[in-house]
């Protein structure tokens, strides 16, 4: 999860402590796919080493793109080996799992791109 979104107060308060007390999430309310698709985005920042400074090398719609791809392509697309012609990167790249796995990381691959407009905005300011 982001770190410029959720603020950063040590190893043992994340994220999702940071919002809860902001009143941002309800602990008793969190639905599994809310949990899963912070969890992946925490997995692409941590695991995968895409942080703000990899996402903003994108231009306008590059996640988005990957995301939605992700979204309608997983289990219905006719050859899963090879990516849809969408597909904004390298054929390596494209690694569908499951359909719901697929819409959890089409989830976070929007916020990705969501969080790179708002950190390219509050650049664009003066």
């Amino acid at each position: 999860m982001s770190r410029e979104a959720w603020g950063d107060e040590g190893p043992e308060y994340g994220p999702l402590d940071a919002a809860m007390e902001a009143g941002w999430l309800d602990p008793t309310d969190l639905s599994k796919a809310l949990l899963d698709v912070m969890n992946e985005r925490d997995r692409q920042w941590n695991e995968e080493n895409f942080d703000p400074a990899h996402d903003d090398k994108y231009g306008k719609g590059v996640l988005a793109a990957a995301g939605a791809c992700y979204a309608l392509y997983s289990d219905a697309y006719p050859n899963a080996g090879q990516p849809p012609k969408e597909w904004p990167w390298a054929a390596g790249w494209w690694k569908p799992k499951d359909y719901r796995r697929d819409l959890v990381r089409a989830a976070a691959l929007l916020i990705a791109e969501i969080e790179r407009i708002d950190r390219a905005e509050k650049a664009a300011k003066p």
